[in-house]
């Protein structure tokens, strides 16, 4: 536990947080621009979470050995893997075969705020094009939310892991 805690005081594991989230950001890009799979509301809404969770990443490396930018880094971390996991189960719902296609339907419009207006700045990125119902794409038996609520779920696993372990070596005397 205390190598964890540790490891969490260090650049690499913040690197490797932002890492990982802009590697999966970038595999949606390539769905969009090389598979030409057309992105959803919902895709967009998952993308801008997973944009989320590499500023998380970039936030905890400014200077990890900070508390005020551990708990900064922790707090959008958290909220844009919950964020981002309940969107994606609302995705999965949509894509259920027992899904109501009149009650269950999203629209075009992203519906950022006035001061991020993400789809209009780059549209390349975060303008949907496709419809939420839809499953374009599989792996394993899996479709792209499903995969994403494993993902966002071991976002949260280990945030919960290693906000564990320095609550433990707190405790321990």
């Amino acid at each position: 536990m205390r190598a964890l805690c540790q490891f969490a005081e260090t650049r690499w594991s913040w690197l490797l947080l932002a890492i990982s989230a802009l590697v999966l950001d970038l595999v949606a890009l390539y769905f969009q621009h090389v598979m030409l799979l057309e992105p959803c509301v919902k895709c967009i809404h998952e993308r801008v979470a997973m944009f989320g969770l590499m500023f998380a990443g970039l936030i905890g490396l400014i200077n990890p050995r900070s508390m005020v930018v551990r708990i900064a880094g922790y707090g959008l971390w958290i909220y844009s893997a919950i964020e981002g996991l309940r969107i994606a189960l609302s995705h999965v719902a949509l894509q259920a075969p027992t899904a109501n296609p009149f009650i269950n339907s999203c629209g075009m419009d992203p519906e950022f705020p006035s001061w991020a207006p993400l789809d209009y700045w780059l549209p390349e990125v975060f303008m949907p094009r496709g419809m939420c119902d839809e499953v374009q794409w599989e792996f394993l038996g899996y479709s792209m939310p499903q995969w994403l609520v494993v993902c966002f779920s071991v976002y949260i696993a280990i945030w919960t892991v290693v906000l564990m372990s320095r609550f433990w070596i707190a405790r321990r005397p």
